[in-house]
């Protein structure tokens, strides 16, 4: 028999000492009811374990597939996105693939809404849109200036009402080397490329949530997936609003909001004047309207993320599994990228993406 003391207070606040006696059979009860609570808890793991492989085998599988039926089937027989009456904000909507893109969606029937610092070509693409039979709504909005997109998100809302697809779309490039680069257009870069991103969703995101429904695309660029020459800032940047819009998605996913669909879109270089001089070896750089015309299909496919050209994502990928003397052989000697990057336009002003 075990005598086992125990200390409590008596109602005088003196301790006492008590004593509670266990069995040679209590204690072997006490030991089998722990033994059993172990296995017990091993057992369950062991069950939700092989219960979880067997829904993501079949997921998996149901997946694959549907992806590999997709690829067969025509656009014309798919049921895509309409954009007719949808709310589209378009930000840097003024130049290159942000005009492209306006002129497209008007065609769609949507209420397109532009931002951009430039007043002068907002006002020649407002012109060339109603000559067109069309209409927009364009805004000034400096997207470095977080308390600027605040008060014109809540303009927006008064004037022209909620924005149902938020397309993040400005963006600025330096085009000089690291070392050269002036400290502001660092800091400049990333306001504009990448936390205008972050201030935008949090101006529109909310209402997309309160209504059940809504869609956030990204104009990313594939130096935001291989760093590039003379780009620190700008690849840099670019890096950043592709974490930010995979780790949004897993919130959103992981809170149920799943009618809110997110796209990010990766081109290469484009050929707006961001990158004048550049020149490329084996591929020429992307005319804006190409871009333009896939991210829309991106939106429409409600796709989470797209490369321009697709071919682009699957060489990507090669750098994750080749060596790092290996991966910079490929870019100085047959992709040559560097080099291409050397001829591009020294230090200039932000252009509109």
């Amino acid at each position: 028999m075990r005598r086992l003391a125990v200390e409590n207070l008596n109602g005088n606040g003196r301790i006492m000492t008590e004593t509670k006696e266990y069995s040679a059979t209590q204690k072997v009860q006490r030991i089998m009811y722990s033994i059993y609570r172990t296995l017990h808890k091993i057992a369950l793991r062991i069950v939700t374990g092989i219960l979880d492989l067997i829904v993501i085998l079949w997921l998996s599988f149901y997946y694959m597939a549907e992806a590999f039926i997709l690829m067969f089937i025509p656009l014309s027989l798919r049921t895509l996105k309409s954009l007719r009456g949808r709310t589209i904000l378009v930000t840097g909507g003024a130049g290159g693939v942000g005009q492209e893109l306006v002129t497209r969606l008007v065609k769609y029937k949507a209420k397109v809404i532009v931002w951009d610092v430039n007043e002068k070509a907002m006002a020649k693409l407002k012109e060339k849109v109603e000559q067109d039979g069309y209409k927009i709504h364009t805004y000034a909005v400096d997207l470095s200036d977080r308390e600027m997109i605040y008060k014109y998100a809540d303009i927006v809302k008064d004037e022209v009402g909620t924005v149902d697809i938020l397309i993040n779309n400005a963006g600025i490039v330096c085009g000089q080397p690291f070392l050269d680069i002036p400290d502001y257009m660092i800091e400049k870069t990333y306001k504009v490329n990448t936390l205008s991103c972050y201030w935008t969703a949090k101006a529109f995101l909310p209402t997309m949530i309160k209504h059940g429904s809504g869609h956030i695309v990204t104009i990313g660029s594939l130096t935001g997936l291989l760093g590039a020459h003379s780009c620190t800032d700008y690849s840099g940047s670019k890096y950043a609003t592709i974490g930010f819009h995979e780790s949004l998605w897993t919130e959103l996913k992981t809170k149920k909001y799943s009618a809110i669909n997110l796209t990010m879109v990766a081109p290469y270089f484009i050929n707006t004047g961001m990158f004048e001089g550049c020149k490329p070896t084996y591929s020429p750089m992307l005319e804006p309207k190409v871009v333009a015309k896939r991210t829309i299909l991106a939106i429409r496919r409600e796709e989470f993320f797209c490369s321009v050209p697709a071919s682009s994502l699957y060489i990507l990928g090669l750098k994750n599994y080749l060596p790092t003397k290996l991966n910079w052989l490929l870019q100085y000697r047959v992709l040559r990228l560097p080099q291409a990057m050397k001829t591009m336009r020294k230090f200039q002003e932000p252009q509109a993406a």
